[in-house]
């Protein structure tokens, strides 16, 4: 049975330096940014942002200098990642490829893919996307139904994917697909896909706000190469559950509303009476508590330990308070939130309030969590 102890991780003795150093970054970059844009978090895309991030050399801080990166900790880039979401910057070009394509690919990547690709990513030139989710099954990635038939010379894979953050502006995409017959988690693969190659299709998904983050990529009879095969054949499970370690514990979990916060605090002013003070110093109490366990697994990670529980933890509870910010600041002040107003907090309002049900859908649903966590307490 799991034991969730989270220890605490002290920051480096640096950080400080570091974290002024991002701010007045910043400071120079975004100041001009609005309030509605920043709502945004880390799904805003600007690719420009990230070639700039890449100058200072803030995307893949921990990797090797072998890949251009700078060997730091993952405490260091913890850091740079929560400045960034704390301002709204748009970080989403080189978001992925950073926190868990370019890990995968260097514990399972041929040295000559780590060679072609992650200083690309380094320089914020080259992006990915996720290949998991599928018509059907959602989260519950046993029930992948997409297949890559082994044939000679490599792979034939048919299937489609959905809710593909950004597969519209990324160069590859980290495949999950079933290469063998086997009981849910059996036979699935993971494979290093290039978007252009023929027979991919991506269709795009606008959410409720208009925005088009999200596509659906139909694979028909794509031939991919047999070195696209990532790790060995059918330990695509394992892989994906390391995987998500680093995609469910970050800043990025908790720190989606806070722009909405932000503007509550400056709407409510310094008089807002005692239940506006409770409620605001409820939601800044677990931050601060989500922050605290964050950081405690960017240390796990540090120490390359494998926190896949930790991570589902910090992921259930900061989707809980990123969906209760926008209704809380209802409660708070009597408006109607609109995205065309005039006024800042109104804007934010309801961006954040139509991106709000998806924050307990992205990176694995609440039930999936729940039965991931249930299992390792040895309840299920």
């Amino acid at each position: 049975m799991h034991r969730f102890d989270f220890p605490p991780a002290r920051l480096p003795d640096d950080a400080e330096a570091l974290r002024a150093e991002v701010r007045a970054f910043l400071d120079e970059t975004i100041a001009t940014r609005p309030p509605l844009a920043r709502a945004q978090s880390w799904m805003g895309f600007d690719a420009s942002f990230s070639r700039a991030m890449a100058a200072r050399g803030w995307i893949g801080m921990t990797w090797p200098k072998a890949y251009g990166g700078r060997e730091m900790s993952a405490l260091h880039r913890y850091v740079v990642l929560e400045e960034m979401l704390a301002a709204g910057a748009p970080v989403a070009a080189h978001w992925i490829a950073d926190r868990q394509s370019g890990p995968t690919l260097m514990r399972y990547g041929s040295p000559a893919q780590c060679a072609a690709i992650l200083p690309r990513i380094v320089a914020g030139e080259c992006f990915f996307c996720i290949g998991m989710s599928e018509p059907g099954s959602g989260s519950d990635l046993a029930a992948v139904r997409t297949r890559a038939e082994p044939l000679a010379g490599g792979y034939k894979v048919t299937g489609t994917k959905l809710w593909t953050t950004y597969a519209h502006t990324s160069h590859y995409m980290i495949l999950l697909a079933r290469t063998a017959p086997g009981e849910r988690h059996e036979g699935l693969s993971q494979f290093l896909v290039d978007l252009s190659t023929p027979g991919i299709t991506i269709r795009p998904i606008h959410d409720m706000t208009g925005a088009h983050h999200f596509n659906e990529v139909h694979f028909e009879e794509v031939l991919l190469p047999e070195d696209s095969l990532l790790g060995r054949p059918g330990d695509g499970w394992a892989q994906v559950m390391g995987e998500l370690a680093f995609e469910r514990s970050g800043p990025e979990r908790f720190l989606s509303s806070f722009t909405l916060l932000k503007e509550l605090v400056g709407v409510l002013g310094p008089q807002a009476g005692p239940a506006a003070e409770a409620a605001i110093g409820r939601l800044v109490a677990h931050l601060v508590v989500l922050r605290r366990l964050s950081t405690s697994v960017a240390g796990m990670l540090q120490q390359g330990l494998d926190p896949q529980l930790d991570a589902a933890v910090v992921k259930d509870l900061g989707a809980l308070l990123e969906q209760e910010i926008p209704e809380i600041a209802r409660t708070l002040v009597a408006c109607e939130p609109s995205l065309v107003a005039d006024a800042h907090f109104l804007n934010v309002l309801a961006y954040t309030t139509l991106a709000a049900p998806a924050f307990s859908l992205r990176g694995g649903t609440r039930e999936i969590l729940r039965g991931i966590i249930a299992r390792g307490l040895g309840l299920r």
